[in-house]
C-alpha cells in the first residue's frame, strides 16, 4: 500500500484519537486500550514500509502520548516515583539527548575560554572569581590548606545551603530558557567559564592533582547535572522558537512541561553532590585512592544513567523519542 493511501485511509482515525488524548479527563481506560492497540498496529505497519517518513514518526508521537496516558492510569500508583526514574526520566533524556550534548558542548567551550584568557592574562582570574575569594585561596595555600574553603562551616549547614542553592540555580537555568534559549546558554557559557578559570587558577600553583581530587568528587555530578538543567532551559526556549506543526503557545506549554520534569529529576543528584562537597570533601586529604575511586563511580554513574540506560529504556519500551517534533 502506498503511504499516500495508507494516510488518507487512516488519518480521520488518527485524528480523532490523538483530540482524545488531548482530553483533560479520559474516563473510559477500556477505550484507551483498544485504540492503543488499532495504533500500535499502524505503527508496526509504517515502520516496515515507510521506516523513515513523517508519516512514521506521527504515529511514533502518538503512540508514545497514548502509551503515557495509559501509564498514568495505572490503578497501583505506589511506587510512581521509582516509575519516574526508571521509565519516564530516562526516556525524556533519550528524546532530549542533543540538548544535553549540545549544552555540555557550551560548557566544555566556555571553560577553554575561560582557561586560556587565565593563561595569558593573570588578572583575569580576579575579573571572575573576585578579589574576596582568590585572596582568600591564597592565603589558604599560603598556610598549606588549599582547599580549606570547604572545612570552614558546619558540615550540616552547608549540607543544606549546597543543595537548596545548586537546586536554585538549575531551575534559574531552565526557567532562562524562556528568553528564545540565550538566558540558558549565558549561564552555561558562565559557568562554564568559572570552571575553567578555578582550575586553572590551581594548575598555575601546581596544584593540579589537589584541586582535580578535591573538586571533582563532586562536582562530577553536581556540573553535568547543571549542564542537565541548561538543556532543559534549551528545550523550553526552542520549543517557542521551532514550533513545528503546533502553535507557538501549544508547544512552548510542552517544552516548558518537558523542561520542569527534566530538572525536577536533578534533585536527588544535587543532593548527593551535596552530601560529598559536605561531608567528604573537606576529608578529601585522607585517601587519595578513595578520592578517585568516589570520582570514577559518580562518572560510571553519570555515564550509565544519562547516556547507556536511556538507549536501553527506548529500545525496551519500543519507541523512539523525536526531538523534531
Amino acid at each position: 500500500m502506498r503511504e499516500v493511501t495508507f494516510t488518507k485511509k487512516n488519518s480521520s482515525k488518527w485524528t480523532t484519537f490523538d483530540s482524545y488524548l488531548n482530553q483533560r479527563s479520559i474516563d473510559n481506560p477500556d477505550k484507551l486500550a483498544r485504540l492503543y492497540i488499532e495504533l500500535t498496529d499502524d505503527l508496526a505497519y509504517a515502520r516496515t514500509f515507510y521506516p523513515n517518513s513523517k508519516t512514521t514518526k506521527y504515529l511514533n508521537q502518538l503512540t508514545l502520548k497514548a502509551h503515557q496516558q495509559l501509564y498514568k492510569r495505572k490503578r497501583i500508583r505506589k511506587n510512581r516515583f521509582i516509575e519516574f526514574f526508571k521509565t519516564e526520566y530516562p526516556m525524556l533524556v533519550f528524546k532530549h539527548r542533543k540538548y544535553i550534548g549540545l549544552s555540555l558542548l557550551i560548557l566544555i567551550v566556555a571553560a577553554l575560554v575561560g582557561a586560556l584568557s587565565t593563561a595569558r592574562d593573570d588578572s583575569f582570574v580576579r575579573l571572575i572569581l573576585g578579589d574576596g575569594y582568590v585572596n582568600m585561596t591564597l592565603k589558604n595555600i599560603e598556610e598549606g590548606n588549599p582547599m580549606g574553603v570547604y572545612a570552614d562551616e558546619n558540615s550540616w549547614s552547608m549540607f543544606s545551603w549546597i543543595a537548596w542553592n545548586n537546586i536554585r540555580v538549575s531551575f534559574l537555568a531552565f526557567a532562562a530558557g524562556i528568553f528564545a534559549s540565550v538566558g540558558s546558554v549565558y549561564l552555561i557559557f558562565t559557568n562554564g567559564m568559572m570552571l575553567g578559570v578555578f582550575q586553572y587558577f590551581f594548575i598555575q600553583k601546581g596544584l593540579a592533582q589537589t584541586m582535580f581530587l578535591t573538586i571533582w568528587l563532586h562536582g562530577t555530578i553536581e556540573i553535568f547535572s547543571i549542564v542537565v538543567a541548561g538543556a532543559a532551559g534549551l528545550v523550553m526556549g526552542n520549543s517557542f522558537l521551532f514550533p513545528k506543526t503546533r502553535s507557538r503557545g501549544t508547544n512552548l506549554r510542552r517544552g516548558a512541561r518537558e523542561g520542569v520534569k527534566l530538572v525536577a529529576g536533578l534533585i536527588p543528584f544535587f543532593i548527593v553532590a551535596a552530601f560529598i562537597e559536605s561531608f567528604i570533601t573537606r576529608h578529601s586529604e585522607v585517601s587519595q585512592v578513595l578520592d578517585a575511586l568516589i570520582i570514577g563511580i559518580s562518572l560510571l554513574a553519570i555515564i550509565f544513567y544519562f547516556v547507556v540506560y536511556p538507549f536501553i529504556v527506548s529500545k525496551k519500551t519500543g519507541y523512539e523519542y523525536h526531538s523534531t517534533d
